[in-house]
């Protein structure tokens, strides 16, 4: 398999020591990866979300900014990803008002030789901060959880459904 050493792990040469995947051989193919996650609160501090009501202002629009900054920085985070260009970035988000819960589902894609899943993880969890950060001063009990992957495409491995 291109990229496993003898070690069956392919972010770790035969040394034990970490290297970058070398995907020159791989195919460019379409690639997607969509991930999740929650940021819990106060239901009341939802209601201020969805009101516009938060002192630095419109929150799920910032984050929703933040994460498509963070997908493409993923790089640079994340120490052994390959750059890549992205080709899409698509960031939601779903409220259970009376739960005081946002779900944050990112989507990305490209053309390219590895997959973006870790762009989609990192997307959700930058937004996620993002939405902490705007209303940690309302909120001390939010909490952020479930981060996920929960479907990837394209490339040898196919595709993965949670």
């Amino acid at each position: 398999m291109m990229g496993m050493r003898m070690n069956g792990l392919s972010h770790v040469d035969d040394n034990g020591k970490a290297q970058m995947v070398d995907v020159t051989a791989k195919a460019a193919t379409i690639r997607e990866a969509v991930a999740e996650g929650k940021v819990r609160m106060l239901p009341s501090t939802l209601k201020l979300i969805q009101e516009a009501g938060m002192p630095k202002g419109d929150v799920l629009a910032v984050a929703k900014i933040a994460g498509i900054m963070a997908a493409k920085k993923t790089s640079d985070l994340i120490p052994l990803c390959h750059p890549l260009p992205l080709t899409g970035i698509d960031i939601g988000f779903d409220s259970l008002t009376e739960a005081g819960e946002i779900t944050i589902r990112a989507t990305v894609r490209t053309v390219g030789q590895t997959g973006v899943e870790m762009e989609a993880l990192t997307a959700v969890s930058v937004a996620a901060l993002t939405i902490y950060d705007m209303c940690k001063a309302v909120d001390k009990l939010m909490s952020i959880a479930d981060i996920k992957l929960v479907l990837k495409k394209g490339g040898k491995s196919g595709t993965f459904t949670r």
